[in-house]
């Protein structure tokens, strides 16, 4: 990050610390209530042969995600304000991020490629947490897994986080029993089938109740007249908490 803060902050000085700099013409000190913070594009010629190589890109830092953390030492309200909300580097490892220190609250899996820092409330609670580092573009789908999976769903702003497990029936009862995820307060969906099979069970048969301990987190309804044939099945639960 050092190296491009140091080309703003140079570019800056040598326009009378103006707020945007136009590179792609001779320095520009004139465009300070522009909208645009750096032009760094190129005018050049489409026709076939003409002066190649011209186009230009942005390199973004790249860090280790994983072990990254925050410098705080100058997150003091006035030069980084937003608590470094909309942040963009590309990560390069695989692995999950820590979560110790200056750093997310949330342990989130990453892979190469580009993140930004989703940090909303960062102005005004003047902290890095609960911040949370999030994929820029690229598949938006979440991988769910049998710890605990932040979802891309929220109700009236609360996080819907989803697990996956297994269960077995006697094929004898209604009654199905599915273990309580650590802090769950609701649930939001069950989808409940079998692996490996075309086979998804409606889940408009069953109703559920929310238990209060481990191990009793949904329970079938006795007055359910449906039985799971007996067998292991899969399921998806999404939970609030």
């Amino acid at each position: 990050m050092k190296n491009i803060f140091s080309l703003l902050l140079f570019a800056g000085l040598g326009t009378v610390a103006s707020a945007q700099v136009l590179t792609n013409q001779p320095v520009n000190p004139t465009i300070t209530n522009s909208n645009v913070l750096l032009d760094g594009s190129t005018n050049f010629s489409n026709d076939v042969g003409a002066q190649p190589y011209v186009g230009k890109g942005v390199i973004i830092p790249s860090v280790d995600l994983v072990n990254f953390q925050f410098d705080l030492t100058l997150a003091d309200g006035a030069t980084f304000p937003t608590m470094f909300d909309g942040m963009i580097v590309y990560n390069n490892a695989t692995g999950t991020t820590l979560t110790a220190g200056n750093r997310s609250s949330t342990a989130t899996a990453v892979t190469p490629g580009y993140y930004y820092f989703f940090n909303p409330n960062g102005y005004n609670n003047q902290t890095v947490q609960p911040g949370v580092w999030r994929p820029l573009g690229g598949d938006p789908r979440v991988n769910v897994a049998t710890t605990e999976t932040r979802t891309n769903t929220a109700i009236n702003n609360a996080q819907v986080y989803a697990i996956k497990g297994t269960f077995t029936a006697s094929g004898t009862s209604t009654a199905v029993n599915i273990p309580s995820p650590t802090g769950m307060t609701g649930m939001y969906s069950i989808t409940i089938y079998k692996s490996g099979t075309n086979t998804v069970y409606d889940r408009s048969l069953y109703s559920y109740t929310l238990g209060t301990g481990a191990g009793n987190a949904i329970t079938g309804s006795p007055s359910m007249s449906v039985v799971y044939p007996n067998g292991t099945y899969d399921y998806v639960l999404e939970y609030l908490k």
